[in-house]
C-alpha cells in the first residue's frame, strides 16, 4: 500500500481565516440564486457545508466546493425554475462521475486554448453586470452602500495585507438594515424533502441553456486549473480524475434534496490560500460556519428582508473577480468576442465562435509562417 502524503490537518488561526477565503463567492452567488426563489438557502448551504467536511477530510488540502458559477449565473439572469437547475446539476453529476473512471480529461485537455476559457470567465461576468442593473433601478442607495463597503474592505485588507472580508460585511449590514426595517424574521427549524423529479422539458432546456456552458467551465476551471494550481501552492498531485469524481459525488448526493449545484475552483484555492489555509482544516472551519448559517437562518424571510441594491452590490463584486480572471488571456481578440456573444447570445454560441477563431487564427499564421519560408 502507498504511504499516505497528504499532510494532517491543522486548525490554526491562520486556517480559520482562509477559511473565509471563498465565502465573497460562495454567498452571493448562494443567496442571489435562493432570492429567485427557485432553490431555498437552508439546504443550499447545508449541502455547501458537508462537501466543505468530506473534501476537506479526504484531500486534506484547501480544495474548495463552490456553486456552480454558469449554472447560478444564467439561473439568475434567466429566471428559471428549481427543476431546471436539478436537471442541471444531475446531468452533470453523472457526466462527471463517469469523467472520473476515464481518461477522457486528459485527452481533451490539449484542445481548449486558454483563450476560450478566459472568454467564458469575461461573459459570466459581463452577464452577472447586466442582471445587477435590475437590481439597481430600484435601490440605488443601498447598492452604493454595499459598493463602498466593498471598496472599502478590499483597501483595507490590501493596506493591512488581511482577509478581504468586504462581502460578508455587504451581507451583515444588508441583514441589519433589514431587520431595522421589517423587524426580526423568524429562526425557523431547517426542512427540506426530495425534490420532484425533473420533467423532460427540464432536461432539454437544461442541457440546452445550462450544462455546456458549466461543463465546459467546470473541466477548465474547477478541474484542470484547480489541479495545476495544487502542483504550484503545495506541490500535490490531486489529480483531475480525482476532482471530477467528488463533483459528481456532490451533485448527485445532493440535488436530490434540495442542493445546488456544486464544483471545486482555482479561484477559491487562491483565495483560501491567500487568507492562510494550508491544509484541510479551513475547510472544515468553512463547513462548520455554513452548516451553522443553514441551521440558524434557514427562513426564506432573511432573504426577503435584503434589499435588491444589496444584492446588485454583491453581484458586481463577483463579476469583478470573475472578469479579472477573464482578462488573463492570450487572445484578447478571442476572449472579447466571446464576451461579447455570451452577452447578446449565449455562452454556447460564444464557446465554439471563440474556438473556431482560435484555431483559424492559428492555421492562418501557420500558413503564413509557411508562405514566407518558402520565399
Amino acid at each position: 500500500m502507498a504511504a499516505d502524503t497528504r499532510p494532517p490537518l491543522r486548525f490554526g488561526i491562520g486556517e480559520l481565516a482562509g477559511s473565509l477565503g471563498d465565502f465573497g463567492t460562495i454567498l452571493p452567488l448562494s443567496l442571489a440564486l435562493a432570492a429567485t426563489g427557485a432553490l431555498a438557502i437552508g439546504p443550499v448551504l447545508l449541502f455547501l457545508g458537508i462537501w466543505f467536511i468530506i473534501t476537506g477530510y479526504y484531500y486534506r488540502y484547501p480544495v474548495p466546493v463552490e456553486p456552480m458559477k454558469a449554472i447560478a449565473v444564467i439561473a439568475v439572469a434567466a429566471g428559471m425554475t428549481g427543476g431546471e437547475i436539478a436537471a442541471a446539476g444531475l446531468i452533470l453529476g453523472v457526466i462527471f462521475f463517469l469523467f472520473g473512471f476515464t481518461n477522457f480529461l486528459e485527452y481533451i485537455e490539449h484542445y481548449i486554448p486558454v483563450s476560450v476559457v478566459r472568454g467564458i470567465q469575461l461573459g459570466l461576468a459581463l452577464i452577472l453586470i447586466r442582471t445587477a442593473t435590475g437590481y439597481v433601478l430600484p435601490d440605488p442607495g443601498f447598492f452604493l452602500l454595499g459598493v463602498s463597503i466593498i471598496i472599502a474592505g478590499f483597501l483595507v485588507a490590501y493596506r493591512f495585507r488581511i482577509p478581504d472580508l468586504s462581502a460578508i460585511a455587504v451581507i451583515i449590514v444588508a441583514v441589519a438594515a433589514g431587520i431595522f426595517i421589517y423587524g426580526l424574521p423568524p429562526l425557523t427549524t431547517l426542512s427540506f424533502s426530495l425534490i420532484e423529479i425533473p420533467s423532460v422539458s427540464d432536461m432539454i432546456i437544461a442541457l440546452q441553456v445550462l450544462v455546456v456552458p458549466q461543463a465546459l467551465l467546470t473541466i477548465t476551471n474547477a478541474i484542470f486549473a484547480t489541479t495545476l494550481l495544487s502542483r504550484d501552492l503545495f506541490s500535490a498531485d490531486i489529480g483531475s480524475k480525482k476532482l471530477s469524481r467528488t463533483i459528481g459525488l456532490m451533485n448527485l448526493t445532493s440535488i436530490p434534496f434540495g442542493g445546488m449545484p456544486m464544483c471545486h475552483g482555482a479561484g477559491g484555492m487562491a483565495g483560501q490560500y491567500r487568507f492562510g489555509a494550508r491544509t484541510g482544516g479551513a475547510n472544515i472551519y468553512a463547513g462548520i460556519i455554513l452548516i451553522g448559517i443553514a441551521l440558524l437562518f434557514a427562513s426564506t424571510a432573511w432573504i426577503g428582508i435584503i434589499s435588491p441594491g444589496f444584492y446588485a452590490a454583491l453581484l458586481i463584486f463577483v463579476a469583478l473577480e470573475l472578469g479579472r480572471h477573464g482578462l488573463k488571456t492570450d487572445s484578447y481578440l478571442v476572449t472579447f468576442l466571446m464576451g461579447i456573444l455570451s452577452l447578446v447570445i449565449s455562452i454556447t454560441v460564444a464557446f465554439f465562435a471563440g474556438l473556431a477563431l482560435f484555431y483559424l487564427m492559428k492555421w492562418m499564421k501557420k500558413r503564413t509562417k509557411n508562405d514566407q519560408v518558402g520565399e
